[in-house]
């Protein structure tokens, strides 16, 4: 406790300094499961009196972690967060595995021979959304759906058609629990259009490439239609279940001829 005391002295002491100490506000963000390590400072410790990262992340309550010159630490987080250092004595905050319970505002203040550091750090999580494209009918219309399902930030749906991209109608965007986003896009279609040809492309920050999707027709409404007209003259009395097969058969790969 008493080696603690100093760090808090020290705090207070400058204090009144820090409130004229212009901070430098940034905005980052990280993959779920990345190693992450932040910097407040460019000032090694030959110069750094302290370190201290004061931090309010979500469904947690605020928390600290110091370090001074002299080796002696605190940390009130205990979360596996850990103040470390670069082969040139640069101190970060290091977090060896990015979760969802990291995100929040890291603030750090460092102070040095001659002056302090106030950064706020503003650290959101980067998570690739699940993604899924259908057709379905709606009022005797055909229905591209594209949909892409808890993702942050959201992702962007456009449609590509025989190399021709649109981008579509976004009809939902829905917010849900610690900012995850599901975004959906349907796209009617005029009558005769080649689905075959048809795609949604899928765009997010978490993926290096655009991700393209075909579509699934919905339960209950197969690519081909169900038409069985079975004539008396066709059917021989030898074999009926062998004309019988042969002829569903004929049907089937016709019909689905129009979708290819």
């Amino acid at each position: 406790m008493r080696d603690m005391t100093w760090i808090y002295a020290a705090v207070v002491f400058l204090s009144s300094e820090a409130r004229d100490v212009d901070t430098v506000v940034r905005h980052v963000a990280f993959r779920r499961g990345s190693e992450v390590n932040l910097t407040c400072s460019n000032k090694t410790w030959s110069d750094l009196m302290y370190v201290v990262w004061t931090m309010a992340l979500q469904n947690k309550k605020p928390c600290k972690i110091a370090l001074d010159r002299l080796g002696k630490s605190h940390d009130t987080c205990k979360d596996g967060k850990s103040l470390r250092n670069t082969s040139g004595a640069l101190s970060y905050l290091h977090i060896s595995k990015f979760s969802d319970a990291d995100e929040g505002l890291y603030e750090c203040e460092s102070a040095y021979t001659g002056g302090n550091d106030h950064h706020a750090i503003h650290v959101a999580i980067i998570v690739a959304p699940s993604t899924s494209a259908w057709l379905e009918h709606k009022d005797n219309k055909m229905v591209a759906v594209c949909r892409a399902e808890r993702g942050k930030p959201a992702a962007i749906i456009s449609w590509s058609h025989t190399g021709n991209v649109s981008s579509g109608n976004v009809s939902s965007v829905e917010t849900g629990s610690n900012g995850f986003v599901t975004v959906e896009s349907r796209l009617e279609l005029p009558e005769g259009t080649d689905t075959g040809n048809l795609s949604c492309v899928v765009r997010h920050h978490n993926w290096t490439e655009t991700r393209s999707l075909a579509l699934k027709h919905e339960q209950g409404h197969p690519p081909w239609l169900y038409v069985l007209v079975v004539g008396a003259e066709d059917v021989e009395e030898v074999e009926p279940y062998a004309s019988y097969v042969q002829r569903v058969n004929s049907i089937y790969n016709s019909s689905a001829d129009l979708f290819t």
